[in-house]
């Protein structure tokens, strides 16, 4: 399992690097997801390497590795948007 992160924006991206971050779950900078790691993740990453930052992680909480999503913190607060 690895963490990704995105960290720059993707502001002004070409538009094959924001496909390759929305297939990876990722919309805003600062957000990570929990990934297993493939060969089809290691080309996404190679794609957008600029723009992540990949770590080893493991997945501690079971729900975060299947959903995907590493920003819990609206749901921390109990504040959603409808």
């Amino acid at each position: 399992m690895v963490r990704i992160t995105l960290v720059r924006s993707l502001i002004g991206t070409k538009p094959v690097h924001r496909a390759c971050a929305a297939t990876l779950g990722l919309k805003k900078v600062g957000q990570s997801v929990v990934r297993p790691w493939n060969p089809e993740l290691e080309g996404l990453l190679r794609r957008i390497r600029h723009l992540v930052e990949v770590e080893p992680g493991d997945a501690q909480d079971p729900q975060e590795a299947t959903e995907g999503t590493g920003d819990r913190s609206q749901e921390a607060t109990g504040s959603r948007r409808s």
